[in-house]
């Protein structure tokens, strides 16, 4: 994959752990991508490279067996494994915010037990929060945990759960009593039933599924914090993980689009010329260039902002993931008009970077959640 848009912006360093990652991708995800599509489900050989290559330890500290990338290096990753194909970038995410809390919120004992595990790849781990009828609005939650002697009891349901259908153990987050608390559920604990959720839109490779716990009953060291300490520091600390994963996972998926399509532009011919000759299309092809390097700045932005614990960070954050998953799907959308009906054919990556690319815009925070917190987070000065 060619080096196009907007990798001046990187340092010598950064450029080299980019094409790094990059060549990764381009022998282990981008040559499978339409195929694990299509089938609904990745093999686990690509979840098992990953983790020979350090990459499902991006997030574990290095006494774990973790390769605990900095912030920007972590991102360089996402945006790699995104140019070539979202839905193992979507895994990456949920797995690295399962990792970040255990690391940041987990006792020694949590810690040694689960860190090893999910550096290694031995266990994957996904994201219990949304449900039915809890979204942008996580105080919803209608999961419940109750105390039972040595034991929590888990009732309730969650759905759209990334990579459910095969992660070996869940984050799950649950109302108990009178605020909601974070526990780790191992995959075999009885009461917990999995159900594949597929053909949804995009991402299809992902293996969403449905949670469903019925007297689920896990021990009390599968608490993670304190009680009453789920959402406020733990979700919204894995939260923060997840729409930068997310912001330069976008990066990536347009970076896909720019290339699809001045590959196809240079190639195809109508009207005695190249379509890239064509001013029209060069419109598009520069939007797509444009948007590529603008949006990587801003998650480069995020990135060290996060690093050094500014207080502009979560805005920052915000941001990048706003302005880069806005801008893959319209980048996504010029791919297949550029592509005619070549781009609507399912057998071609224009449709499904398209489809992708609109799962962006609502993971992690929609577009319209994104437009009213950043709002309120501009500063503005008084006087």
């Amino acid at each position: 994959m060619a080096t196009i848009a907007g990798v001046h912006s990187l340092s010598e360093v950064q450029n080299k752990t980019l094409s790094e990652y990059r060549r990764f991708t381009e022998t282990e995800i981008a040559p499978f991508a339409g195929e694990w599509d299509r089938a609904g489900r990745l093999p686990r050989d690509v979840i098992t490279a990953m983790a020979r290559a350090g990459h499902l330890g991006a997030l574990v500290p290095e006494e774990y067996g973790g390769s605990r990338l900095g912030l920007v290096e972590f991102g360089l990753l996402n945006e790699a494994i995104g140019l070539g194909c979202s839905s193992v970038r979507s895994v990456l995410t949920v797995h690295s915010m399962v990792c970040r809390s255990v690391a940041r919120w987990g006792n020694a004992e949590q810690r040694a037990r689960w860190l090893p595990r999910l550096a290694s790849g031995e266990w994957v781990g996904a994201f219990g929060l949304s449900e039915p009828g809890a979204g942008s609005d996580v105080t919803q939650i209608t999961t419940t945990a109750r105390p039972d002697g040595e034991h929590y009891v888990l009732d309730g349901t969650k759905k759209w759960i990334t990579y459910a259908q095969a992660a070996d153990v869940f984050l799950v987050f649950a109302g108990f009593e009178g605020r909601f608390s974070a526990f780790i559920v191992e995959r075999d604990t009885p009461g917990l039933t999995v159900v594949p959720i597929d053909g949804m839109l995009g991402t299809r490779a992902s293996m969403l599924a449905e949670l469903r716990f019925e007297g689920c009953r896990i021990p009390r060291s599968a608490l993670l914090g304190r009680p009453g300490f789920g959402l406020a520091p733990v979700a919204s600390d894995a939260l923060d993980v997840g729409r930068y994963s997310v912001a330069w996972g976008s990066v990536g998926l347009a970076q896909a689009c720019l290339e699809t399509s001045l590959g196809y532009a240079r190639e195809r011919r109508q009207f005695g010329a190249p379509i890239a000759d064509h001013q029209l299309v060069q419109r598009l092809l520069t939007d797509m260039a444009t948007t590529v390097s603008a949006a990587r700045l801003l998650c480069l932005q995020a990135g060290e902002l996060v690093a050094e614990g500014r207080p502009d960070a979560v805005a920052a954050v915000w941001m990048a993931k706003y302005f880069a998953s806005t801008g893959a799907f319209r980048a996504a959308a010029d791919t297949v008009q550029i592509h005619g009906a070549y781009g609507c054919d399912p057998s071609g990556a224009p449709q499904r970077l398209f489809r992708d690319a609109k799962v962006m815009e609502i993971i992690e925070g929609s577009s319209q959640i994104q437009q009213t917190m950043i709002a309120r987070l501009i500063p503005c000065e008084e006087g």
